[in-house]
């Protein structure tokens, strides 16, 4: 994908976030309110969807990845914006476009659960915002190790698309969760509601090409190429058994509350990972088999690429993204088909 394409995407969030902002800092400032915490709203309006189009930017190799968190901190510290922007919702905790605002500021840190909870006090206050509904929907997705959409997150962007039925990522979550459950003629009947709104040729719109084609090929029976064996209702794709445990030098770093991400992405190419688990790192050592189903998008899996890295991290924040302090650990790039099991210890700081 061209860099100009997630410019323009950080650009129109940064937009829509400010847009949302500056009627909460007049009225902050009529409230007599110090201005602070809502400059720093402002700020990481501006910041959050920067930084994310500059990961994409320099995504290509695992250590490339890795070196993306210390550099997005120049500048400012993202974290105590955040922290100040929820001291402002402690005070002020009726304020909708505030706990919007930390939802998608956490969404955009990669700590689901957090969001969750924030679009949690936007629906308590707002319960007809399908904004709200989608993000707490996509949040409780990215909360889970299978990734699924189904039960309350089902029921929201069911509703979310009756109250917009044009709400494109309503429509795309919805499809999957379709697809999931093994419905694909009502996932391919979705995903073609949003076809019309998506610019033709775009890369959004070959991607949803690609899912009605894939959910097409599922209700005709016909096999989807190196899936063909799970057609026959042989083996269901690739498995891969991985190993983890932690070093003995490293015990002393791990903390309660501590999250264990195992996970594996393509060798070359964008950083969401074709599979990954998410586990209580008290658990460890432990032993995870990374599948297909682990995928949150199904034409981002292992069986879509021959070979993948595969390595875990011990999060001492609870976010997916390399933070300095955590612990990590990789096999390296192995293939997919590989029946051996993967051996990773977890032996390295991550500076």
């Amino acid at each position: 994908m061209k860099f100009a394409f997630y410019i323009a995407a950080a650009v129109m969030i940064a937009v829509a976030l400010a847009l949302l902002l500056i009627p909460l800092l007049r009225h902050g400032r009529r409230a007599g309110r110090s201005r602070g915490v809502f400059v720093l709203m402002l700020v990481i309006a501006l910041i959050v969807p920067l930084g994310v189009a500059g990961v994409y930017r320099l995504v290509g190799t695992p250590s490339t990845i890795d070196n993306v968190p210390t550099q997005a901190q120049a500048g400012m510290d993202i974290h105590k914006a955040l922290d100040e922007l929820r001291a402002h919702l402690v005070a002020a905790p009726k304020d909708a476009q505030g706990w919007l605002l930390l939802a998608q500021a956490e969404t955009e840190m990669q700590q689901p659960d957090q969001a969750r909870d924030a679009y949690d006090h936007v629906l308590q206050l707002t319960p007809n915002d399908t904004n709200a509904m989608v993000g707490w929907a996509e949040a409780e997705a990215a909360s889970r190790t299978d990734h699924r959409i189904e039960g309350r997150a089902r029921d929201l962007l069911l509703q979310a698309v009756k109250l917009a039925p044009n709400n494109q990522r309503g429509l795309w979550l919805l499809g999957i969760s379709d697809f999931q459950e093994g419905q694909y003629a009502d996932a391919a009947a979705i995903w073609r509601l949003l076809q019309p709104q998506l610019q033709p040729g775009s890369t959004v719109a070959q991607a949803v090409a690609q899912q009605i084609a894939l959910a097409d090929a599922r209700v005709n029976g016909k096999p989807e190429g190196t899936n063909a064996a799970a057609q026959s209702g042989g083996t269901q794709g690739p498995a891969l058994r991985v190993n983890v445990s932690l070093a003995p030098a490293l015990t002393t770093k791990l903390a309660a509350g501590d999250t264990l991400f195992v996970y594996a992405r393509a060798e070359n190419g964008p950083p969401m990972p074709v599979a990954v688990a998410r586990l209580d790192a008290s658990k460890l050592p432990t032993t995870v088999t990374l599948t297909d189903a682990m995928s949150m998008v199904p034409t981002m899996k292992l069986s879509s690429m021959p070979q993948v890295f595969v390595g875990a991290r011990i999060s001492h924040s609870g976010q997916a993204i390399a933070q300095i302090g955590d612990l990590e650990g990789n096999a390296g790039v192995v293939a997919v088909d590989s029946k051996k099991p993967i051996r990773i210890v977890i032996d390295k700081v991550h500076n």
